[in-house]
């Protein structure tokens, strides 16, 4: 029986563990060597050949369906295998699945670099990769990255992407070095997102990191739970939301979300926690600059423009029922993060738990509406539920 049975479920979040030189292996010839030199660092080949020696072996891969959700990262069923992740989502019953890159999250960091070239090329580079790999089922939904620090060329990337069939398109969480997100030059992306019907998405990777020095604080170093540095702990998992906090701020306060009424916006890997306060700072913030002619202009209050065009999918670790309750239906989403071993090992147990004591409507926007109206023209209308089955 699939993970998920009786009912529609969507997942906004899963990743494609990609092998060392995928990305690569895309990219424009002329650029392959920099973009390598820049991926290779973040590869750590010897647990990755590991893995891959497993997955190899007859018995391992016996063990599939039982251990779906258990392993993790580059062990994990469909990991980077598109074939074996078309299997897996057969034994999740998920109707679709958001899929983001791993290693190309850290392509961000290009975009602050003084050339910005590298950035587009590895962008290009990874939105071919992860398109190709969604290719095999229509059910996996390819995510482009687009980068904004070169305006002139983010909407000839964003086309690119579109037509290579990817299905929603991911942006910084955080400011670029010269100009907002919210700048008028950017305003042909938006329409050209709005008009194939696509949602600009962000996603946890894209947002400016705490300052080192917090963590120098007199004591023993602490390690993530991979124990590592690359990830978080609790005092860096603090800053997560402080990126797309301001920046959705600018997109809303400088009009970009009312010129294009129709367009969906996705926090991703981000958690939820914070929207109701990020909504009632904005409706604070517009009350009391209210004499500014953008707050003027607005066409609702800060919070109901969110709520008619902003999603976000909360942790598993949060409390899902009063992010609703405070946030409004239309917000939340579900999400697995699989494979990442952030995700845990039954996500849908720790968000049942959470919804305890909602509505039925706001369960089904949870696990289903919500996704569907953040989608758009991206999620085909045959996609919308499982067949024969009643939505959630």
């Amino acid at each position: 029986m699939p993970y998920v049975s009786g009912q529609t479920v969507h997942d906004a979040d899963a990743h494609i563990m990609e092998l060392p030189g995928t990305i690569e292996s895309y990219c424009d010839p002329a650029w392959q060597d920099a973009l390598a030199d820049f991926l290779r660092p973040k590869v750590k080949e010897a647990a990755i050949a590991e893995a891959q020696a497993l997955q190899a072996q007859h018995d391992f891969r016996a063990g599939f369906e039982e251990n779906l959700l258990l392993r993790k990262n580059y062990q994990a069923m469909g990991a980077y295998d598109p074939a074996d992740r078309s299997a897996a989502l057969d034994l999740f019953g998920f109707a679709s699945q958001l899929v983001f890159t791993t290693r190309g999250l850290s392509l961000v960091d290009l975009e602050y670099r003084d050339d910005t070239r590298l950035s587009v090329e590895a962008a290009r580079a990874l939105n071919r990769a992860t398109a190709d790999y969604c290719s095999v089922d229509r059910r996996l939904l390819a995510t482009a990255y687009i980068p904004l620090a070169d305006r002139a060329r983010a909407v000839e990337v964003a086309r690119e992407a579109i037509d290579l069939g990817c299905k929603g398109l991911m942006i910084p969480s955080w400011v670029s070095k010269t100009h907002s997100p919210s700048h008028a030059d950017f305003d042909p992306l938006w329409a050209l997102a709005q008009d194939a019907g696509l949602p600009i998405l962000f996603h946890v990777g894209g947002e400016k990191k705490m300052d080192p020095a917090y963590f120098v604080n007199g004591g023993p170093e602490v390690l993530d739970f991979h124990g590592g540095k690359e990830n978080f702990t609790s005092l860096s998992f603090m800053a997560i939301p402080m990126s797309v906090w301001q920046t959705l701020s600018a997109l809303v306060f400088d009009g970009v979300f009312d010129r294009f009424p129709q367009l969906k916006f996705g926090a991703i890997e981000l958690g939820a926690g914070w929207v109701p306060s990020l909504m009632q700072f904005m409706d604070s913030g517009a009350g009391a600059f209210g004499r500014e002619e953008r707050i003027k202009s607005l066409s609702a209050k800060p919070s109901e423009i969110l709520r008619r065009q902003f999603f976000a999918a909360p942790y598993p670790h949060e409390n899902a029922r009063w992010i609703i309750e405070n946030a409004g239906e239309e917000v939340c989403m579900f999400s697995s993060d699989y494979p990442h071993i952030e995700g845990g090992r039954n996500p849908m147990k720790r968000f049942n738990e959470s919804l305890e004591g909602v509505t039925a409507s706001a369960r089904r926007r949870f696990l289903r509406d919500n996704f569907i109206a953040m989608m758009g023209k991206g999620l085909d209308v045959s996609l919308h539920d499982i067949a024969g089955l009643e939505a959630a």
